[in-house]
């Protein structure tokens, strides 16, 4: 490989490889250019370049051209691209590795290409149905600091240099106020909320952990039905993509158990993989498994089905259609309850706290005049 003066053409080493990650749309982006230039006919060492001649300087130029000069010393695309696994996912490498087979490589890439975009959309709804309560709780607690940090000490001052006694209300709220402006009690607090995370993160890693936060994700009322919703919506369309381009179903599974990162939904496939192996169809399979609840019992008719017919990939794109409509009706259903929940609890506690400012008001020209 020839050192040029751009450092992102260095290798990685073995130690950052691990490390490497990339945005959703430089890969899409990747992935159609790819497709475009090699259904033109370019040399697929030589698409690699030119792609890399195109990007921003920075960590996946660096990979980009890594892979461009494996394949010159004679890796296989499948293989050189194996060596990111960070940036490039088990289901990528599949069917990259179906496509050198069966010499369909620039159909491959156009398939992942708009799978990568089909996922980054749904990622995209979820993250936007999220974006509203979490600025509402923002501007709750700007609210809420600053009437307790600038507007409540006034008043208390105001109170002590005449010698009168707050309301109880509001004496509770000022001397809330006055402990979390201590810097001791500050520090106690940021020591517990530090100790309280790591705790958690340290009790997530365990299985009795992941079990129990996992439950509470699949089993929530509302968020769960979301949450099940997306997770089903991405494995189908894995399933629908991998098996729709040859990658066997086996892979499919495979690719869906890793890509995973919930306990029951990862017991699921794992035990629907097992069955399969064991002579099971996949709907069987997936109806024999303990958590069989979390599939829709129609999807499950639909893939009995495809399986009659020899068409589970098409199925299985009708499926990951299905749950597509089901999470962004979950997303509205959720949206349309924590709008008002979250308008509640902002004005329960902002309205607490207008109370407590508004009793001592009614009482300022008595004790002004004294």
């Amino acid at each position: 490989m020839t050192v040029t003066a751009d450092i992102a053409f260095r290798p990685l080493a073995a130690g950052q490889v691990s490390l490497v990650r990339v945005k959703q749309s430089d890969l899409i982006l990747f992935a159609t250019q790819l497709s475009v230039m090699l259904d033109s006919g370019v040399v697929l060492s030589d698409a690699l370049e030119a792609i890399a001649d195109q990007d921003r300087p920075g960590v996946f130029r660096a990979v980009i051209r890594d892979v461009a000069a494996r394949i010159r010393t004679g890796d296989s695309f499948s293989d050189a691209l194996a060596r990111y696994p960070r940036i490039f996912s088990p289901m990528f490498i599949s069917m990259v590795q179906a496509s050198e087979a069966s010499g369909n490589l620039p159909h491959m890439l156009d398939v992942l290409s708009k799978y990568l975009n089909a996922d980054a959309e749904t990622r995209k709804e979820i993250k936007g149905a999220m974006i509203y309560p979490v600025v509402i709780l923002l501007m709750a607690v700007a609210a809420t600091g600053s009437l307790m940090f600038f507007v409540l000490p006034r008043f208390s001052r105001i109170y002590e240099a005449r010698g009168a006694a707050l309301p109880k209300i509001t004496q509770i709220l000022v001397r809330c106020s006055s402990l979390l402006g201590d810097s001791q009690v500050l520090t106690v607090l940021a020591t517990v909320f530090i100790l309280g995370w790591m705790g958690l993160r340290a009790w997530k890693g365990t299985v009795a952990g992941q079990r129990t936060l996992d439950w509470m994700k699949v089993r929530l009322p509302v968020l769960g039905t979301m949450f099940v919703d997306a997770v089903m919506t991405r494995s189908m369309r894995i399933m629908a993509t991998m098996v729709g381009t040859g990658v066997s179903l086996l892979d499919a599974l495979q690719v869906m158990r890793t890509s995973c990162e919930n306990y029951y939904f990862r017991s699921l496939w794992a035990a629907a993989d097992a069955k399969i192996r064991d002579g099971y169809q996949l709907s069987d399979a997936i109806t024999l498994s303990p958590h069989s609840s979390l599939v829709a019992p129609g999807v499950i008719q639909m893939l009995r089905a495809g399986e009659k017919s020899g068409q589970i990939g098409r199925v299985c794109d009708k499926a990951s259609l299905f749950y597509e409509k089901k999470l962004q009706n979950s997303i509205r259903t959720v949206t349309a309850l924590i709008e008002p929940l979250m308008i509640l609890i902002m004005g329960g506690i902002v309205g607490t706290i207008a109370i407590a400012l508004l009793l001592p008001v009614f009482r300022i020209s008595s004790v002004m005049s004294h």
